[in-house]
């Protein structure tokens, strides 16, 4: 029996084969952007005020400026109340002229909308004002919902029907209920397709994810998943482009949507992943498919490794379980989970929020998109020369450092506040690429879409959480950036907990971490090969000496030693 690793390197680790590989699913990823912040144009709020068209039939010449001031009282800045009118009377007009008008109510007759610059939103198309203002983010939430939903689906099913015809189904998901959310005359419906359409999303991403880290080399892995996460940069800025010039919400979510059904060509040309083939037994469709990525590349493998891969016995997919029942994994799937939910709570409250800064709009989103290019491009080589850990732990701790200085800078200094959140979106971004990276590295083949899945489920519960905390600045306005700043600072803290996987082979089985005690973690593997000849493990869990020697002790614990220390740096 070969190794998988030695048959890629035959086939090519980042061949012409697997750079086609990226560059569909790069696409993806453009699209998958306009489908997770579209809504955030969708829903613009727009200056609006009380219908009070009552006063015209007393008068049906007056001005609208004169119309207001008459019948929409004055706010602490001076301008209209967008939520109160004053209470309709039977008075003439020269009396409410003579006496003014103080009694005041909620709109009873509906809101009057500046459409100026935005023809129609999903505020002004469902009314989505005052007491119901809080509807848009509680629609995003849902959204988020969706996503988890789609991870607790999607992830599990990757692993027992494989990897390609989960992505296919999220792309049809995806396409099919987008385009219908831009038909609907209900709130409530728009919210409930939405919610669908981030399912399939979240199947997208898992996938796309374990697909690409499946088919490259462990030295070109993190530039094949980065790739993917910079077109979703570059996404972002084309919505910006997008929202700017289409300011029909109904219009934006179909060019929001439509994109994806271009790419149902996949069916054809997207490849099952050969590892998950061979872990289910699969070994002629592995076979025929490594020799045509082979050819591809113009490499060949050699008969004989296709002869030892026969020898692959089928392995009993995992479970979540599993996860939790080897310690080693246990310590791992926790530590990553919440840095992953953290960098979701992060990431998501400084996109979703882009208009609460203090510039334009499309301004923000614009330099968002932008400062994500470099972010994911540094992340890229960052993880290759300090490695996954350090890496990880210094965007964290940088994004909730920035985010905890926010709250010092007052908001009469939008341009300060915008260039602080635009760092701390840089930091986030790279964690964020860096956090997929690590996770597909970590969990073994049998049990990496469970591990990933699981990840993104406390990923999606931190995007249903996100929108809701900017609703806490009511009561403080300190209190959204404290949440967002403290939580990377410990995620990044964490992170010294976790193993370092540069430049090594992805795990296939976890039968292997049985006979590791549970204070060890993949970088002590090394040292547990390394001692293997001068120590042996029994069943009671106690090591014992081959050789009593005091030199040979000395020599155990310092190979010890210095290669904890060489995992830690």
């Amino acid at each position: 029996m070969t190794d998988f690793g030695e048959i890629l390197k035959h086939v090519g680790e980042f061949g012409r084969f697997q750079k086609c590989l990226v560059f569909m699913l790069c696409f993806l990823s453009v699209f998958n952007a306009f489908h997770m912040f579209g809504q955030v144009f969708m829903g613009i709020s727009v200056p609006h005020h009380c219908n009070t068209n009552w006063i015209l039939e007393k008068n049906p010449n007056l001005t609208e400026d004169y119309q207001l001031n008459l019948t929409i009282p004055r706010n602490e800045r001076g301008g209209y109340e967008q939520c109160l009118m004053y209470t309709p009377v039977n008075w003439s007009i020269e009396s409410i002229e003579r006496n003014g008008l103080n009694s005041t109510e909620e709109c009873r007759n509906g809101w009057v909308y500046d459409t100026s610059q935005q023809e129609s939103t999903l505020v002004t198309e469902f009314n989505l004002v005052c007491h119901r203002k809080e509807e848009t983010d509680i629609s995003q939430a849902i959204y988020m919902s969706g996503l988890l939903i789609g991870s607790i689906i999607f992830g599990p099913l990757g692993d027992r029907i494989g990897r390609r015809p989960v992505i296919l189904i999220s792309m049809l998901l995806m396409f099919s209920f987008g385009i219908g959310a831009a038909f609907v005359t209900e709130f409530y419906v728009y919210i409930a397709l939405r919610c669908v359409v981030g399912m399939a999303m979240s199947g997208v991403l898992i996938n796309n994810l374990v697909l690409v880290a499946e088919w490259v080399g462990s030295s070109h892995r993190a530039y094949a998943t980065i790739t993917g996460h910079v077109c979703f940069a570059v996404g972002l800025m084309v919505l910006a482009g997008l929202s700017y010039g289409i300011r029909n919400w109904r219009w934006l979510q179909i060019a929001c949507s439509a994109p994806t059904g271009l790419l149902f060509f996949y069916i054809w040309v997207l490849p099952e992943s050969p590892r998950w083939l061979l872990i289910n037994g699969k070994y002629e469709e592995a076979k025929n498919l490594l020799q045509k990525a082979a050819h591809f590349n113009r490499r060949t493998i050699p008969e004989e490794l296709l002869l030892q891969l026969q020898e692959e016995k089928q392995s009993k997919s995992g479970t979540m379980l599993d996860l939790f029942r080897i310690p080693y994994l246990r310590k791992v799937t926790l530590v990553m989970s919440f840095v992953w939910f953290v960098n979701s709570l992060v990431y998501y409250g400084l996109s979703l929020n882009v208009g609460s800064f203090g510039l334009d709009i499309y301004l923000t989103q614009l330099i968002f998109g932008a400062v994500e290019i470099p972010a994911r491009l540094g992340s890229m080589f960052i993880v290759q020369i300090i490695g996954r850990k350090l890496s990880q732990s210094l965007c964290l701790l940088l994004g909730g450092t920035v985010c905890l200085v926010i709250i010092a800078i007052p908001k009469t200094l939008p341009v300060v506040v915008t260039v602080l959140a635009v760092i701390g979106k840089f930091a986030i971004a790279a964690s964020f690429s860096i956090c997929y990276i690590y996770a597909a590295e970590v969990f073994p083949t049998v049990i990496r879409q469970n591990g990933v899945g699981l990840c993104s489920m406390t990923a999606r519960v931190a995007g249903i959480i996100s929108p809701l905390i900017s609703l806490l600045d009511k009561y403080h306005p300190a209190i959204p950036m404290g949440i967002y700043g403290s939580g990377p600072i410990i995620g990044g803290l964490l992170c010294f907990l976790l193993p370092e996987t540069r430049n090594r082979e992805l795990q296939d089985h976890t039968h292997d971490a049985n006979d590791i005690p549970s204070n060890f973690c993949f970088s002590d593997l090394i040292t547990f090969q390394k001692i293997s000849s001068y120590m042996k493990f029994n069943k009671s869990k106690k090591w014992i000496l081959h050789n009593s020697k005091k030199g040979l002790v000395y020599n155990i614990f310092s190979t010890i030693f210095k290669l904890h220390i060489h995992s830690i740096w």
